[in-house]
């Protein structure tokens, strides 16, 4: 299709042809293709005449193997926004090719790397990370509600600064986990449900969401992102910032030194026993994320707990989850 525009007589106005859907039928694999043009709104019935002419002829030439469906509406427009929204809605694109870099000590984030990440707020004030899961839920931890409960209080802020936010919205309900308790670690996990559904553009969209079985082996590399602290007690950033980190198995993060077995399996341990690379306060309920495939990126934990931030013997602990895959399933249907 892509060649087919550019040696046509159309190929001045043509921009791009995306593959949005691909799913299974009698004859063949059905596929829907999105056609990116540029043109003045007063000749958009000409232009699609013409789209609609050479694809026509392209189709029924020998060489092609293509077919129209007939049964379905062939060619509609969409404006860009909603363009936008259809090819921002396959979760999980974000920064490409992560490389080990030195939010304790991390780097500045791109705008666009990370676009699942949200900003939950209190008057105006960042208190919480979050990631956006679909169109009109976050997930966050449940201990960003230990003092404010009620919804109307939280706003969710997008975008990589805090100040001015790309987009804001209203938060219309929030469903801690059942078993949290405020003095306790486990189940450190909560849903935020949006009082209006966010439409998808590349800088702001969702995660993906990994499955029960999805295993991340100790060692691998994982990003955590947030406006926390760089440091202990340090101000909050305005710029969003992101640091790669390791994962580690709960049984060296539950030795003696480390969290003495305060590590359950319902969470993740990641950072470094050198300490330095972290997590820090601001940044709880943010993501932390693996790439995998075509960096396609995957929501593995939540910021949850630890012993200072960046401090020997003492990495950044996460809600695992996987671990809670049914549960979010039962409270927001993904």
């Amino acid at each position: 299709i892509d060649k087919t525009f550019r040696r046509s007589s159309l190929n001045h106005l043509y921009i791009k042809s995306h593959v949005i859907n691909l799913r299974p039928s009698n004859d063949g694999l059905e596929t829907d293709v999105l056609l990116k043009f540029q043109f003045t709104s007063n000749n958009a019935d000409t232009i699609k005449r013409q789209v609609d002419n050479i694809l026509h002829q392209e189709l029924k030439s020998n060489e092609s193997f293509l077919k129209i469906d007939t049964s379905s509406p062939y060619l509609r427009d969409i404006n860009a926004a909603q363009a936008e929204h259809i090819l921002n809605s396959c979760c999980g694109l974000g920064k490409e090719s992560p490389s080990m870099e030195r939010i304790a000590d991390g780097q500045i984030a791109k705008s666009g790397d990370w676009p699942w990440q949200a900003s939950l707020q209190v008057d105006g004030i960042h208190f919480c990370g979050a990631s956006l899961i679909s169109h009109e839920w976050l997930l966050t931890a449940a201990h960003c509600f230990d003092t404010y409960k009620n919804p109307k209080l939280w706003m969710a802020s997008f975008g990589t600064t805090l100040s001015p936010p790309l987009m804001r919205t209203k938060v219309q309900s929030i469903i801690v986990h059942e078993n949290y308790a405020a003095h306790k670690h486990e189940d450190d996990i909560a849903v935020v449900k949006l009082s209006t559904p966010i439409a998808f553009s590349h800088d702001v969209h969702r995660v993906c969401l990994p499955d029960a079985t999805f295993e991340v082996l100790p060692g691998s590399n994982v990003f955590v992102t947030g406006w926390g602290a760089l440091k202990a007690n340090g101000p909050l950033p305005n710029t969003l910032r992101q640091v790669e980190v390791k994962t580690i198995s709960n049984d060296i993060c539950n030795e003696v030194n480390v969290y003495g077995g305060a590590v359950s399996t319902g969470m993740i341990c990641a950072g470094f026993l050198t300490g330095k690379l972290d997590a820090c306060e601001g940044d709880s309920g943010g993501p932390l994320v693996i790439s995998r495939g075509r960096n396609i990126w995957y929501l593995i934990g939540i910021v949850s707990w630890g012993i200072g931030c960046g401090k020997e013997n003492k990495p950044g602990l996460y809600t695992k989850v996987t671990y809670y895959r049914d549960w979010i399933k039962s409270k927001t249907n993904i």
